[in-house]
């Protein structure tokens, strides 16, 4: 399967937003650096699930503008390294940026000379993990110097994650890559029959690559060796988000799956009504609810059990980024700018707003604030004007 190298970034623009363990504006208790958001999806396992609340009529705090930039990837919120929380994204045109989480001060700025990046992930020793569209997969330490970069034989799309003292990415070439997170090295290396564009999903010592092969890969991280596919039917570039023993995750043709990834079978299926309706976003999953969008302008909340219809709701755009729960509510940004906070239970909006530019990387939610990125280089924080 192929895609244009644009079109394949927006389905998983994900620059990074940084957290360090904190004392977040006159606070000077330390937070946990598991309380912030940094993954592509949010932890590990990408449940797209925030472990924070937002305020009822999130404001903007700050904006920053990178002049010339474009945006398509999310930011991802850490604490690391006793300091100040910090975002950090990459641009399509190949510079990282860092700014102060607080008030938007840029930090720090690196051209890394590469075209565009995936969204960061950052692991708790404080390195900063991203890939770009030129196959290299760079080792970054928090004042943004390069510590070691990585070569892989084709473009770098999805997003980073970690086992014991493994960095994993997947690559347009097909491979599942296994790097020393200190040192660079190959330690292994797992191949598909296609091109790998979903982030790394990890449960425990297993991986989750849903390919454009037409496969769920289940990957033992012991020995870089499958343990199962499932056939899916169908290609997909979406990250499979896990709760318990399942992954959900939508296909290029229009059908949402749960499968349960201990026995390696498909649980429920949920087919296009209509046909023909692609899904590029990832889904976000709770006990409550797995709730995904789709091309057709429309957003899908089911039961994570049996996939019974909870609730559609249908927005004015096209929402390519992928959803947020957070709370009682679930976060939606889509291609005209808009961010919305629909109500869990009817699907109904309960809030939005207009940003500058289109949003195709999804929002990054942590500490009661959001964090949003647009094609005309502008981010965003968004949270409560109160004073902390």
């Amino acid at each position: 399967m192929t895609f244009r190298r644009k079109n394949a970034s927006k389905l998983f623009g994900l620059a990074a937003v940084f957290f360090t363990c904190l004392a977040f504006a006159s606070e000077t208790t330390a937070q946990s650096s598991d309380e912030g958001w940094h993954w592509f999806r949010g932890d590990a396992g990408s449940s797209g699930v925030a472990k924070t609340t937002l305020p009822a009529e999130p404001e903007v705090i700050w904006k920053h503008k990178v002049d010339k930039g474009s945006f398509e990837s999310t930011p991802v919120i850490i604490a690391a390294d006793k300091r100040p929380p910090m975002v950090v994204i990459g641009d399509l045109d190949g510079r990282i940026i860092a700014l102060d989480f607080r008030g938007g001060k840029l930090l720090w700025e690196r051209d890394l000379g590469e075209l565009g990046f995936t969204a960061a992930a950052v692991s708790h020793q404080g390195r900063i993990f991203i890939g770009d569209f030129d196959g290299f997969f760079h080792c970054l330490d928090l004042d943004g110097k390069p510590i070691w970069k990585y070569q892989a034989e084709g473009e770098v799309m999805g997003s980073a994650n970690f086992y014991k003292d493994l960095v994993l990415f997947g690559a347009q070439d097909g491979c599942l890559y296994a790097v020393n997170r200190e040192t660079g090295k190959l330690v292994w290396k797992y191949e598909a029959d296609d091109q790998i564009q979903c982030s790394t999903t990890v449960v425990d010592n297993r991986a989750f690559l849903a390919g454009c092969d037409g496969k769920l890969h289940i990957i033992d991280l012991d020995t870089g060796k499958d343990v199962a596919k499932v056939n899916i039917e169908s290609p997909t570039g979406t990250t499979p988000a896990t709760m318990k023993d399942r992954v959900y995750f939508g296909t290029q043709q229009g059908a949402f799956l749960a499968i349960d990834w201990k026995q390696a079978k498909i649980d429920w299926q949920r087919d296009d009504p209509l046909g023909g309706t692609t899904i590029v976003a990832s889904a976000a999953v709770s006990d409550r609810q797995v709730v995904y969008s789709v091309r057709n302008r429309q957003v899908i909340s089911l039961d994570p059990r049996n996939g019974k219809e909870r609730w559609v709701t249908r927005l004015k755009s096209k929402a390519d980024a992928s959803p947020v729960i957070v709370g009682d509510r679930v976060l939606i940004a889509t291609t005209d700018g808009r961010l919305f906070l629909l109500d869990q239970e009817t699907g109904d909006s309960v809030w939005q707003t207009q940003l500058n530019g289109s949003i195709i990387g999804s929002p990054a939610v942590a500490f009661e604030r959001l964090v949003v990125a647009t094609d005309r280089g502008l981010v965003y924080c968004l949270g409560s004007s109160k004073k902390e």
